[in-house]
Protein backbone atom coordinates (compact mmCIF):
# COMPACT_ATOMS: atom_id res chain seq x y z
CA UNK A 1 0.00 0.00 0.00
CA UNK A 2 1.45 3.40 -0.88
CA UNK A 3 1.95 5.64 2.15
CA UNK A 4 -0.26 8.64 2.65
CA UNK A 5 1.40 11.88 1.62
CA UNK A 6 -0.56 14.40 3.72
CA UNK A 7 1.63 16.32 6.19
CA UNK A 8 0.95 18.64 9.09
CA UNK A 9 2.15 21.61 7.05
CA UNK A 10 -0.60 21.35 4.47
CA UNK A 11 -3.21 24.11 4.93
CA UNK A 12 -6.32 22.00 4.36
CA UNK A 13 -5.67 18.60 5.89
CA UNK A 14 -8.90 16.56 5.71
CA UNK A 15 -10.42 15.07 8.84
CA UNK A 16 -9.44 11.67 10.16
CA UNK A 17 -12.63 10.11 8.82
CA UNK A 18 -11.89 11.18 5.24
CA UNK A 19 -8.35 9.88 5.33
CA UNK A 20 -9.49 6.60 6.89
CA UNK A 21 -12.02 6.19 4.07
CA UNK A 22 -9.38 6.73 1.38
CA UNK A 23 -7.07 4.43 3.28
CA UNK A 24 -9.72 1.67 3.25
CA UNK A 25 -10.41 2.13 -0.46
CA UNK A 26 -6.75 1.75 -1.31
CA UNK A 27 -6.32 -1.10 1.15
CA UNK A 28 -9.10 -3.06 -0.55
CA UNK A 29 -6.88 -3.41 -3.61
CA UNK A 30 -4.03 -4.97 -1.63
CA UNK A 31 -3.58 -8.51 -0.37
CA UNK A 32 -4.00 -9.10 3.39
CA UNK A 33 -0.31 -9.98 3.64
CA UNK A 34 0.73 -6.72 1.97
CA UNK A 35 -1.71 -4.73 4.12
CA UNK A 36 -0.46 -6.32 7.34
CA UNK A 37 3.13 -5.59 6.38
CA UNK A 38 2.18 -1.98 5.64
CA UNK A 39 0.65 -1.29 9.05
CA UNK A 40 3.44 -2.73 11.18
CA UNK A 41 5.65 0.41 11.33
CA UNK A 42 2.72 2.52 12.52
CA UNK A 43 1.55 -0.12 14.99
CA UNK A 44 5.08 -0.34 16.38
CA UNK A 45 5.18 3.45 16.76
CA UNK A 46 1.80 3.74 18.51
CA UNK A 47 2.67 0.76 20.69
CA UNK A 48 6.02 2.29 21.66
CA UNK A 49 4.36 5.59 22.57
CA UNK A 50 1.74 3.68 24.55
CA UNK A 51 4.48 1.83 26.44
CA UNK A 52 6.23 5.12 27.14
CA UNK A 53 2.94 6.51 28.48
CA UNK A 54 2.61 3.61 30.93
CA UNK A 55 6.23 4.07 31.98
CA UNK A 56 5.71 7.82 32.45
CA UNK A 57 3.08 7.11 35.10
CA UNK A 58 5.91 6.00 37.38
CA UNK A 59 7.07 9.62 37.56
CA UNK A 60 5.93 11.22 40.86
CA UNK A 61 2.72 13.17 40.26
CA UNK A 62 1.96 11.53 36.91
CA UNK A 63 -0.04 8.66 38.41
CA UNK A 64 -3.12 10.90 38.54
CA UNK A 65 -3.21 10.90 34.73
CA UNK A 66 -4.37 7.91 32.73
CA UNK A 67 -1.92 6.42 30.20
CA UNK A 68 -4.39 7.45 27.47
CA UNK A 69 -3.91 11.13 28.31
CA UNK A 70 -0.14 10.79 28.52
CA UNK A 71 -0.10 8.93 25.19
CA UNK A 72 -1.84 11.69 23.27
CA UNK A 73 0.54 14.27 24.78
CA UNK A 74 3.60 12.20 23.85
CA UNK A 75 2.20 11.52 20.39
CA UNK A 76 1.58 15.22 19.78
CA UNK A 77 5.09 16.08 20.95
CA UNK A 78 6.61 13.45 18.68
CA UNK A 79 4.60 14.53 15.65
CA UNK A 80 5.25 18.25 16.06
CA UNK A 81 8.93 18.00 17.04
CA UNK A 82 10.23 14.95 15.19
CA UNK A 83 7.47 14.31 12.65
CA UNK A 84 5.45 11.16 11.98
CA UNK A 85 7.28 9.02 9.35
CA UNK A 86 5.34 8.52 6.13
CA UNK A 87 5.78 4.77 6.27
CA UNK A 88 4.00 4.76 9.67
CA UNK A 89 0.85 6.48 8.37
CA UNK A 90 -1.00 3.27 7.49
CA UNK A 91 -0.46 1.81 10.96
CA UNK A 92 -1.47 5.06 12.62
CA UNK A 93 -4.71 5.03 10.64
CA UNK A 94 -5.23 1.38 11.60
CA UNK A 95 -4.89 2.32 15.28
CA UNK A 96 -7.34 5.19 14.88
CA UNK A 97 -9.91 2.97 13.23
CA UNK A 98 -9.76 -0.76 13.96
CA UNK A 99 -7.95 -0.80 17.30
CA UNK A 100 -10.05 2.05 18.72
CA UNK A 101 -13.35 0.37 17.89
CA UNK A 102 -12.21 -3.00 19.22
CA UNK A 103 -11.11 -1.38 22.47
CA UNK A 104 -14.48 0.31 22.96
CA UNK A 105 -16.20 -3.04 22.39
CA UNK A 106 -14.00 -4.61 25.09
CA UNK A 107 -14.92 -1.76 27.43
CA UNK A 108 -18.32 -3.44 27.72
CA UNK A 109 -16.72 -6.21 29.79
CA UNK A 110 -16.12 -3.70 32.59
CA UNK A 111 -19.83 -2.97 33.02
CA UNK A 112 -22.86 -4.94 34.17
CA UNK A 113 -26.55 -4.29 34.49
CA UNK A 114 -26.18 -5.18 38.18
CA UNK A 115 -24.04 -2.08 38.68
CA UNK A 116 -26.88 0.08 37.42
CA UNK A 117 -29.18 -1.64 39.90
CA UNK A 118 -26.74 -0.82 42.72
CA UNK A 119 -26.88 2.86 41.82
CA UNK A 120 -30.66 2.71 42.21
CA UNK A 121 -33.44 4.48 40.31
CA UNK A 122 -32.79 7.84 41.97
CA UNK A 123 -29.08 7.66 41.22
CA UNK A 124 -29.66 6.73 37.59
CA UNK A 125 -32.19 9.55 37.19
CA UNK A 126 -29.60 11.99 38.54
CA UNK A 127 -26.87 10.60 36.26
CA UNK A 128 -29.06 10.61 33.14
CA UNK A 129 -30.51 14.06 33.83
CA UNK A 130 -27.05 15.48 34.49
CA UNK A 131 -25.69 13.94 31.29
CA UNK A 132 -28.51 15.22 29.09
CA UNK A 133 -28.61 18.63 30.75
CA UNK A 134 -24.86 19.11 30.41
CA UNK A 135 -24.82 18.03 26.79
CA UNK A 136 -27.71 20.37 25.95
CA UNK A 137 -26.17 23.29 27.84
CA UNK A 138 -22.74 22.82 26.26
CA UNK A 139 -24.22 22.57 22.78
CA UNK A 140 -26.26 25.73 23.33
CA UNK A 141 -23.37 27.71 24.82
CA UNK A 142 -20.99 26.59 22.07
CA UNK A 143 -23.40 27.94 19.48
CA UNK A 144 -23.81 31.20 21.40
CA UNK A 145 -20.08 31.95 21.66
CA UNK A 146 -19.23 30.75 18.17
CA UNK A 147 -17.40 27.45 18.75
CA UNK A 148 -17.44 25.03 15.81
CA UNK A 149 -20.38 22.62 16.08
CA UNK A 150 -18.30 19.44 15.84
CA UNK A 151 -15.80 20.60 18.44
CA UNK A 152 -18.69 21.65 20.68
CA UNK A 153 -20.23 18.19 20.49
CA UNK A 154 -16.91 16.54 21.31
CA UNK A 155 -16.42 18.75 24.38
CA UNK A 156 -20.04 18.12 25.38
CA UNK A 157 -19.61 14.34 25.09
CA UNK A 158 -16.31 14.26 26.95
CA UNK A 159 -17.66 16.39 29.78
CA UNK A 160 -21.05 14.76 30.13
CA UNK A 161 -20.10 11.08 29.68
CA UNK A 162 -16.59 9.73 30.21
CA UNK A 163 -13.76 11.96 29.09
CA UNK A 164 -11.34 10.95 26.34
CA UNK A 165 -13.11 7.66 25.53
CA UNK A 166 -16.38 9.51 24.90
CA UNK A 167 -14.62 12.11 22.75
CA UNK A 168 -13.06 9.58 20.39
CA UNK A 169 -16.22 7.44 20.29
CA UNK A 170 -18.38 10.48 19.51
CA UNK A 171 -16.03 11.51 16.74
CA UNK A 172 -17.03 8.39 14.80
CA UNK A 173 -20.30 10.16 14.00
CA UNK A 174 -19.36 13.84 14.26
CA UNK A 175 -16.37 13.35 11.89
CA UNK A 176 -14.36 16.17 13.42
CA UNK A 177 -10.78 17.09 12.54
CA UNK A 178 -7.82 15.64 14.43
CA UNK A 179 -7.31 18.97 16.18
CA UNK A 180 -10.95 19.02 17.32
CA UNK A 181 -10.47 15.68 19.06
CA UNK A 182 -7.15 16.72 20.62
CA UNK A 183 -8.62 20.02 21.86
CA UNK A 184 -11.65 18.27 23.35
CA UNK A 185 -9.44 15.68 25.07
CA UNK A 186 -7.28 18.50 26.45
CA UNK A 187 -10.37 20.28 27.83
CA UNK A 188 -11.79 17.27 29.64
CA UNK A 189 -8.33 16.35 30.95
CA UNK A 190 -7.57 19.80 32.36
CA UNK A 191 -10.94 20.44 33.99
CA UNK A 192 -11.41 16.84 35.10
CA UNK A 193 -8.01 17.01 36.82
CA UNK A 194 -8.98 20.26 38.56
CA UNK A 195 -12.18 18.61 39.80
CA UNK A 196 -10.19 15.62 41.02
CA UNK A 197 -8.19 17.84 43.36
CA UNK A 198 -10.99 20.25 44.38
CA UNK A 199 -13.87 17.83 45.09
CA UNK A 200 -12.23 16.14 48.14
CA UNK A 201 -12.08 19.55 49.84
CA UNK A 202 -15.84 20.10 49.62
CA UNK A 203 -17.88 17.28 51.29
CA UNK A 204 -17.83 18.93 54.72
CA UNK A 205 -18.58 22.38 53.36
CA UNK A 206 -21.46 21.05 51.23
CA UNK A 207 -22.74 18.65 53.94
CA UNK A 208 -22.42 15.56 51.75
CA UNK A 209 -22.42 12.11 53.35
CA UNK A 210 -20.19 9.38 51.78
CA UNK A 211 -23.02 8.08 49.59
CA UNK A 212 -23.93 11.52 48.23
CA UNK A 213 -20.28 12.49 47.74
CA UNK A 214 -19.55 9.29 45.83
CA UNK A 215 -22.58 9.85 43.61
CA UNK A 216 -21.49 13.45 42.98
CA UNK A 217 -18.03 12.43 41.85
CA UNK A 218 -19.36 9.62 39.64
CA UNK A 219 -22.03 11.82 38.07
CA UNK A 220 -19.84 14.81 37.27
CA UNK A 221 -16.07 14.15 37.06
CA UNK A 222 -14.90 13.28 33.56
CA UNK A 223 -12.41 10.36 33.50
CA UNK A 224 -12.84 7.08 35.39
CA UNK A 225 -9.35 7.42 36.87
CA UNK A 226 -10.16 10.93 38.07
CA UNK A 227 -13.38 9.73 39.69
CA UNK A 228 -11.56 6.92 41.51
CA UNK A 229 -8.88 9.32 42.77
CA UNK A 230 -11.43 11.87 44.03
CA UNK A 231 -14.09 9.49 45.36
CA UNK A 232 -11.77 7.40 47.55
CA UNK A 233 -10.57 10.58 49.28
CA UNK A 234 -13.99 10.50 50.96
CA UNK A 235 -13.46 6.98 52.27
CA UNK A 236 -13.92 3.40 51.09
CA UNK A 237 -17.71 3.63 50.89
CA UNK A 238 -17.76 6.82 48.80
CA UNK A 239 -14.96 5.47 46.62
CA UNK A 240 -16.77 2.26 45.76
CA UNK A 241 -20.09 3.99 45.13
CA UNK A 242 -18.46 6.74 43.08
CA UNK A 243 -16.80 4.14 40.85
CA UNK A 244 -20.07 2.26 40.33
CA UNK A 245 -21.91 5.52 39.56
CA UNK A 246 -19.24 6.43 37.02
CA UNK A 247 -19.41 3.05 35.29
CA UNK A 248 -23.19 3.38 35.10
CA UNK A 249 -22.66 6.74 33.42
CA UNK A 250 -20.23 5.15 30.94
CA UNK A 251 -22.98 2.72 29.98
CA UNK A 252 -24.91 5.66 28.54
CA UNK A 253 -22.12 6.23 26.00
CA UNK A 254 -23.68 3.90 23.43
CA UNK A 255 -27.20 5.39 23.32
CA UNK A 256 -25.74 8.92 23.32
CA UNK A 257 -23.45 8.28 20.33
CA UNK A 258 -26.17 6.41 18.44
CA UNK A 259 -28.50 9.36 19.11
CA UNK A 260 -25.91 11.73 17.68
CA UNK A 261 -25.72 9.52 14.62
CA UNK A 262 -29.47 9.82 14.15
CA UNK A 263 -29.22 13.60 14.52
CA UNK A 264 -26.40 13.73 11.97
CA UNK A 265 -28.53 11.82 9.47
CA UNK A 266 -31.62 13.94 10.09
CA UNK A 267 -29.86 17.29 9.90
CA UNK A 268 -27.12 16.32 7.47
CA UNK A 269 -27.96 19.01 4.92
CA UNK A 270 -27.63 21.71 7.54
CA UNK A 271 -24.40 20.39 9.05
CA UNK A 272 -22.54 18.84 6.12
CA UNK A 273 -21.81 19.50 2.52
CA UNK A 274 -23.79 16.41 1.64
CA UNK A 275 -26.37 14.68 3.79
CA UNK A 276 -25.54 11.04 4.54
CA UNK A 277 -27.56 8.45 2.66
CA UNK A 278 -28.23 6.50 5.85
CA UNK A 279 -27.82 6.76 9.59
CA UNK A 280 -24.10 6.57 10.47
CA UNK A 281 -24.63 3.68 12.88
CA UNK A 282 -21.51 3.01 14.98
CA UNK A 283 -21.84 -0.79 14.99
CA UNK A 284 -18.96 -1.23 17.39
CA UNK A 285 -21.21 0.29 20.08
CA UNK A 286 -23.65 -2.56 19.46
CA UNK A 287 -20.74 -4.87 20.27
CA UNK A 288 -20.13 -2.81 23.40
CA UNK A 289 -23.73 -3.35 24.55
CA UNK A 290 -23.55 -7.08 23.72
CA UNK A 291 -20.50 -7.51 25.95
CA UNK A 292 -22.24 -5.57 28.73
CA UNK A 293 -25.07 -8.10 28.48
CA UNK A 294 -22.63 -11.04 28.40
CA UNK A 295 -20.76 -9.69 31.42
CA UNK A 296 -24.09 -9.34 33.24
CA UNK A 297 -25.07 -13.00 32.88
CA UNK A 298 -21.67 -14.74 32.88
CA UNK A 299 -19.20 -14.39 35.73
CA UNK A 300 -15.74 -13.97 34.26
CA UNK A 301 -12.97 -15.21 36.61
CA UNK A 302 -10.89 -12.39 38.15
CA UNK A 303 -7.60 -13.30 36.45
CA UNK A 304 -8.89 -13.33 32.84
CA UNK A 305 -11.00 -10.25 33.53
CA UNK A 306 -7.97 -8.35 34.84
CA UNK A 307 -6.11 -9.26 31.64
CA UNK A 308 -8.99 -7.98 29.49
CA UNK A 309 -9.21 -4.73 31.47
CA UNK A 310 -5.48 -4.18 30.98
CA UNK A 311 -5.74 -5.06 27.28
CA UNK A 312 -8.58 -2.56 26.85
CA UNK A 313 -6.50 0.20 28.43
CA UNK A 314 -3.49 -0.69 26.27
CA UNK A 315 -5.54 -0.59 23.05
CA UNK A 316 -7.19 2.71 23.98
CA UNK A 317 -3.76 4.11 24.82
CA UNK A 318 -2.45 3.10 21.38
CA UNK A 319 -5.45 4.79 19.77
CA UNK A 320 -4.85 8.03 21.66
CA UNK A 321 -1.15 7.84 20.73
CA UNK A 322 -2.25 7.64 17.09
CA UNK A 323 -4.50 10.64 17.59
CA UNK A 324 -1.55 12.59 18.95
CA UNK A 325 0.53 11.56 15.93
CA UNK A 326 -2.12 13.13 13.70
CA UNK A 327 -2.45 16.42 15.61
CA UNK A 328 -0.91 19.71 14.54
CA UNK A 329 -0.33 22.03 17.50
CA UNK A 330 -0.40 25.10 15.24
CA UNK A 331 -3.99 24.27 14.33
CA UNK A 332 -4.86 23.85 18.01
CA UNK A 333 -3.58 27.36 18.70
CA UNK A 334 -5.59 28.71 15.79
CA UNK A 335 -8.83 27.64 17.49
CA UNK A 336 -8.24 30.21 20.23
CA UNK A 337 -9.59 30.32 23.79
CA UNK A 338 -13.32 30.01 23.11
CA UNK A 339 -13.35 26.18 23.19
CA UNK A 340 -11.37 26.28 26.44
CA UNK A 341 -13.93 28.68 27.93
CA UNK A 342 -16.66 26.32 26.75
CA UNK A 343 -14.96 23.38 28.44
CA UNK A 344 -14.64 25.32 31.70
CA UNK A 345 -18.29 26.38 31.60
CA UNK A 346 -19.42 22.81 30.83
CA UNK A 347 -17.40 21.44 33.76
CA UNK A 348 -18.85 24.01 36.17
CA UNK A 349 -22.34 23.29 34.87
CA UNK A 350 -22.12 19.51 35.32
CA UNK A 351 -20.72 19.96 38.85
CA UNK A 352 -23.48 22.41 39.80
CA UNK A 353 -26.38 20.57 38.17
CA UNK A 354 -25.45 17.17 39.64
CA UNK A 355 -24.98 18.69 43.11
CA UNK A 356 -28.38 20.41 43.01
CA UNK A 357 -30.09 17.19 41.88
CA UNK A 358 -28.39 15.19 44.62
CA UNK A 359 -29.50 17.71 47.24
CA UNK A 360 -33.07 17.58 45.92
CA UNK A 361 -33.41 13.83 45.37
CA UNK A 362 -31.07 11.89 47.65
Amino acid sequence: MPPMTATAEEPSKPPVSSRIHRHQMRGAKRSPRFYARGVWPGLFLTGAIGGLAFAARQIPGATTFSPMILAIVIGMAFHNIVGTPKRAKDGVMFSLQRILRFAIILLGLQLTVEQVVEVGPQGMVIIAATLLGTFAFTTWLGQMIGVDRKLTQLIAAGTSICGASAVIATNTVTKGHDEDVAYAVACVTVFGSIAMFVYPLLPGLLHLDPHAYGLWTGASIHEIAQVVAAAFQGGQSSGEFGTIAKLSRVMLLAPMVIGLGLMAARHGKAYREKAPDKVPMPWFLVGFLVLVAVNSVITIPPAPKAIMVTATTVLLTMSLAAMGLETDIAKLKAKGLKPLILGAAASLFIAGLSLVLIKLVV
